[in-house]
């Protein structure tokens, strides 16, 4: 057998040798095919298939199954935990021993500022993640350098110490490991730095700016003061991952923690706002998720996307395996005089047939080879499409062993695929027919699968025209819709006072400065302040209660989103005034509380007709109505999901606090954004922003710079890489189809020659003759339009829920589509059509 097999082997290699046109055509489709697979593989694998990089992973079960972020109060949406406060956390790891370990983390890391202990050190700000003490020990992790977090180091009193993750160290400090024992300014709290994360970990989940820091739950108090979350009952902002003992039943288990977060709840009732919250605890529950991959928010929210990109590619895949069985297939009839002679030889049918598939085979491994090589180029493309600004995402464009083994088996089915059924006809063939000329069975069957395949492709190119063209015209809906702001000539900053080290007294002076040194900028027209910006992924949300109106019931919906803004803000973004007037001076942090509201905010929470300027309300109860009072209406604006309609919102004064929660804000005064408004583009304004904050505070650095057009053309990532890959692959297999059915049609025009050299002797005109030859190209294709336009209207149903205001049966999508294919399938047509029609009857009367 191996000798048989070296022998196909060598002889497939000769054969393709004597081909060159041949070999580099089916090369370079198979490559094109199987890289794109492979490169979007590449990507599902590392997203939704790789567990994190720690010991037995299939023993870890994540405490909850949903996305949330990232500090929320009270009872859970739908009764459904995923995020926990630190005490629950406690209570839940000391009533169940089922598990080895439970530990907790942060729900998204924070940025703070970092100082080193190097002269001429700068403060950066960076993302820091807390974890508890037995976070490290629950993965089974060791250090590369020094020692991890231990459970003595998260106990009150205990000296503040921090870990390193092993790529910051490499990226920021050079490898140096004489790190380990250096003091480092945390929010200018000093901490050690006590070791260095293995390569290669980049925390219990993955995300595009993963933790630089890793350090104890209980630094937390310290280091945030006042804002602390720690010993708050009622803000959940830990996420729960547990290594479960061997052996132990998981359902019994998730009933057990579900029991034992019911009478945490039922022990805490009156941390709530609702006095009915009781009935709600008997639905309250938890669900246990494998937690092999760690917090998989990421997989949810790129799962559709991934996978809808693999089935396109699928496709095109498919249209290049129908395209490369055309062109085996030609090359086959015409070995036919050839094969026949070997098995009037004597050689048998299985032999010929085995050899077949074996150079099948063998082309395929070559263009897998060189699909690799597409591959690794295709990913570098995927990664940038998807995540344009995330240079420390941990996911990389090199192909693991996984990958390779994807492109192996893909290469292997691939062979057989094109290969089966050519291999198949051309062994069929009688011997003696063959050698007279006359082996019209083989011909005929040949012919009849060739236009059976350019049907296939052309039902599949429009399948992915269509697709393409809705998920385009979908991104062109979202990218251009009206958000409500004005986004020309603004800028986008993030700074961190708090980590800065500023008290909520000293808030006010630097808020005047900031905004008297900008305006000092020549070219900046305002200067606008706020807790976070639109579209950034940011928000605050608190129930209302309105002054004069009934209390909200349990089930009712009353929530509202808001945000604190400096006088100019609104004003800056865009979001018009309609009624009343803007935040202004004159409230300052000691005058009456006041609210600017938006048009949603009064059709959600006001009658019809009823004015809202005026009115009172407040976020903490019944006895907090008179919290504030609505000074003006402002158009409404998408502030959170750009799919979404306009969420209800309200916006505050920067420094004015609650009379009924004065302390519970605290944590919201520290605004985040610096937002500018220039007549025109100035060259060097992110060096003058820097040097300016720096000037009046060394610890507060930049976090984030950006335009406004950029940051909310950056919510659209996802959807303009889904897009533009589809319309890429939709057009590579617009152009494999259109190969298949020129090949098909060439092939035909060359084995009519001789009727066609006839009926132009006959006095056939040359028109009569390119209309004939172009009806057989356009019934194939019109036969692949009738296949494929049911097809593509079904699967419009499967894309809807990535499309934004498109129907997923539009059809002036499916008539571009359609002209698209026509068109192609004309040109494709065209060209054997004229060559047809210039054929000389004498010469092609004596071809016979």
């Amino acid at each position: 057998m191996l000798s048989n097999l070296n022998q196909d082997v060598r002889y497939a290699l000769r054969q393709l040798r004597k081909s060159p046109g041949f070999t580099t055509t089916a090369v370079l489709t198979l490559a094109l095919g199987i890289g794109a697979n492979t490169a979007i593989f590449t990507l599902v694998h590392a997203v939704l298939l790789r567990n994190l990089p720690v010991a037995d992973p299939s023993t870890l079960w994540r405490v909850g199954d949903t996305d949330v972020c990232c500090v929320q109060g009270g009872l859970a949406r739908d009764d459904d935990y995923s995020m926990f406060s630190w005490e629950l956390y406690k209570h839940l790891q000391a009533n169940t021993p089922e598990f080895e370990q439970l530990a907790a983390m942060q729900s998204y890391p924070w940025k703070m500022t970092v100082l080193g202990n190097k002269p001429g050190a700068l403060a950066q700000g960076v993302p820091v993640s807390f974890v508890s003490g037995n976070y490290f020990e629950t993965f089974g992790l060791d250090p590369y350098a020094g020692r991890l977090l231990t459970p003595a180091d998260d106990v009150p009193g205990a000296p503040p110490v921090a870990v390193i993750g092993y790529q910051t160290w490499q990226r920021e400090f050079g490898g140096d490991k004489e790190i380990i024992g250096r003091v480092f300014q945390f929010k200018t709290y000093p901490a050690t730095i006590v070791g260095i994360a293995p390569p290669g970990f980049y925390g219990e989940r993955m995300i595009e700016s993963p933790a630089n820091f890793y350090m104890p739950f209980s630094l937390e108090p310290v280091l945030n003061g006042q804002a602390a979350l720690l010993h708050s009952k009622n803000a959940n902002w830990v996420y729960v991952i547990g290594r479960v003992k061997a052996g132990t039943p998981i359902a019994p288990l998730q009933e057990k923690v579900s029991a034992n977060l019911r009478q945490w709840l039922g022990e805490n009732l009156d941390l709530y706002k609702k006095a009915d919250v009781k009935k709600h605890l008997d639905a309250t529950h938890v669900i246990l998720t494998p937690g092999g991959a760690g917090i998989a928010n990421m997989q949810q929210q790129y799962r559709s996307g991934l996978y809808l990109l693999m089935t396109i590619s699928g496709l095109v895949l498919l249209i290049a395996c129908a395209n490369l069985a055309n062109l085996v297939l030609v090359r086959s009839i015409a070995r036919a005089a050839e094969t026949s002679l070997r098995m009037a030889l004597g050689a048998q049918r299985s032999r010929i047939l085995r050899q077949m598939l074996t150079e099948s085979l063998v082309l395929s491994m070559i263009g897998g080879v060189a699909g690799l090589a597409v591959a690794y180029g295709g990913t570098k493309m995927l990664l940038s499409l998807a995540f344009p600004d995330s240079p420390n995402l941990p996911i990389h464009a090199s192909p693991s062993l996984p990958v390779f083994a994807f492109a192996f088996v893909l290469a292997l089915v691939t062979g057989i695929v094109f290969g089966l059924a050519p291999a198949w006809i051309t062994a069929k063939a009688e011997p003696a027919e063959a050698l007279r000329g006359s082996n019209r069975t083989a011909s005929g069957n040949a012919s009849l699968l060739q236009r059976s395949l350019v049907v296939l492709q052309a039902s599949l190119s429009l399948v992915l025209l269509v697709g393409a063209g809705l998920l385009s015209k979908s991104l062109n809906r979202l990218e251009h819709q009206h958000f409500g702001f004005q986004t020309d000539n603004r800028i986008v900053m993030h700074i961190d006072p708090e980590s800065a080290g500023y008290k909520p007294a000293q808030l006010q002076g630097l808020y005047d400065e900031i905004t008297e040194k900008f305006h000092a900028i020549p070219g900046v027209q305002q200067v606008g302040l706020g807790g976070y910006s639109p579209l950034e992924g940011d928000s605050w949300g608190e129930g209302v209660w309105v002054q004069g109106h009934p209390d909200p019931g349990t089930d009712e919906d009353n929530g509202a989103r808001w945000l604190r803004t400096s006088p100019e803000f609104l004003d800056l973004i865009g979001q018009r005034l309609l009624r009343g007037r803007y935040i202004s001076t004159e409230d300052t942090a000691s005058a009456p509380g006041v609210a600017v509201v938006n048009e949603t905010f009064v059709k959600k929470f006001f009658k019809p007709g009823e004015d809202p300027i005026g009115a009172h309300f407040g976020t903490n109860g019944p006895a907090s109505k008179g919290d504030f009072s609505i000074i003006g209406v402002v158009k409404d604006a998408k502030w959170g999901d750009p799919r979404e309609v306009a969420n209800p919102m309200y916006f505050r004064p920067l420094l004015q606090t609650a009379v009924s929660q004065k302390d519970g804000e605290l944590r919201s005064l520290h605004t985040g954004t610096i937002m500018l408004r220039t007549n025109a583009p100035i060259v060097g304004l992110e060096s003058q922003a820097r040097r300016i904050l720096a000037s009046i505070n060394p610890n507060l650095p930049v976090d984030y710079y950006s335009t406004f057009e950029d940051q909310i053309a950056g919510q659209f990532t996802q959807d303009r890489m889904i897009a533009r890959l589809t319309m890429l692959f939709s057009g590579l297999a617009l152009l494999l189809a259109a190969v298949g059915l020129y090949g098909v049609t060439a092939y035909m025009v060359a084995r009519r020659t001789s009727e066609i050299g006839i009926r132009m002797a006959l006095g056939a005109a040359r028109g009569s003759v390119v209309a004939m030859v172009l009806r057989g190209a356009l019934l194939q294709a019109l036969i692949g339009l009738a296949i494929g336009i049911p097809v593509a209207l079904l699967c419009g149903r499967f894309v809807k829920s990535q499309l934004y205001q498109v129907d997923g049966h539009d059809w002036i999508v499916l008539t571009g589509a359609t002209l698209a294919l026509a068109l192609a399938a004309m040109v494709a047509g065209l060209v054997p059509a004229r060559r047809a029609a210039s054929i000389d009857p004498v010469q092609a009367l004596r071809t016979e």
